[in-house]
């Protein structure tokens, strides 16, 4: 039985230039470009849920 991907692909789009960069400077960092977009999205996430909260007190 197969599972199911608990992390599945997401599709953008991104000039070559730029993912270009973007590569060289999480290779600078030590770190995958899927780990740094993960880890800004997850921040982003947080940050969202924190004003709905203090919007709502």
């Amino acid at each position: 039985m197969a599972t199911r991907d608990p992390m599945p692909n997401r599709v953008f789009r991104l000039d070559k230039e730029t993912w270009e960069a973007y590569g060289a400077a999480c290779e600078e960092k030590g770190i995958s470009r899927s780990d740094d977009l993960r880890m800004y999205i997850k921040a982003q996430v947080a940050a969202h849920k924190r004003r709905q909260r203090a919007d709502s007190d």
